[in-house]
């Protein structure tokens, strides 16, 4: 027996609807323009589905990661314990204060290197800079035209997804105290040689 019409053409689906399910299967950021073109629709009306989206998602506990011109979905940042504990990855996910030190110090002030980092940290910050590059959170993006050419740091993509950061600009704002303002500057100044 034949399908009926209404059976043939269901009602239709909102744009909303057909962008988070491709976010929901994709297991990484997937570029703006490639949700248009799968979805034959321009860049903006993807753009105008996705405000909706993260409306909608303001009071659950899914959030709309944006990174550049892509976006992932991801959990919201205040269920990150939750989310952690039920997967077991409490132990391994947590990053030791000289990790989160060394990991700050490359934010605020990347592009930088290795003995500027040690400059600020009063410490050798070697292995530390291996662990996070291990996991992806910092990557070697050149090298300075000083002496010894040392490796210039800067943060990644993983590093802002996983603090839950669409972009640098969201990370708080830096308030330095009087002392510390001048030996944060002084970091940005002439290379300290390498111990």
């Amino acid at each position: 027996m034949p399908e009926s019409q209404s059976e043939q053409n269901p009602e239709p689906v909102s744009l909303e609807a057909r962008v988070e399910a491709l976010l929901f299967v994709s297991p990484a950021r997937v570029a703006l323009n490639q949700l248009a073109q799968v979805l034959d629709v321009t860049p903006r009306d993807i753009e105008l589905a996705l405000e909706k989206l993260d409306q909608g998602y303001a009071d659950s506990g899914i959030r709309l990661q944006r990174s550049n011109r892509s976006v992932q979905l991801t959990t919201a940042p205040e269920f990150a314990h939750d989310v952690e504990k039920f997967l077991g990855l409490e132990e391994t996910t947590s990053l030791s204060r000289a990790a989160l030190e060394v990991l700050a110090i490359i934010a605020y002030q990347q592009p930088v290197t290795r003995p500027q980092i040690d400059s600020v940290r009063g410490v050798n910050s070697d292995s530390v800079l291996r662990t996070l590059l291990r996991h992806g959170l910092i990557e070697e993006v050149g090298r300075t035209e000083a002496p010894g050419r040392p490796i210039l740091y800067a943060t990644t993509e993983e590093f802002l997804a996983h603090f839950g950061l669409g972009s640098m600009s969201d990370l708080p704002p830096l308030n330095l105290d009087e002392g510390a303002a001048s030996r944060a500057a002084g970091i940005t100044g002439e290379e300290q040689e390498d111990e």
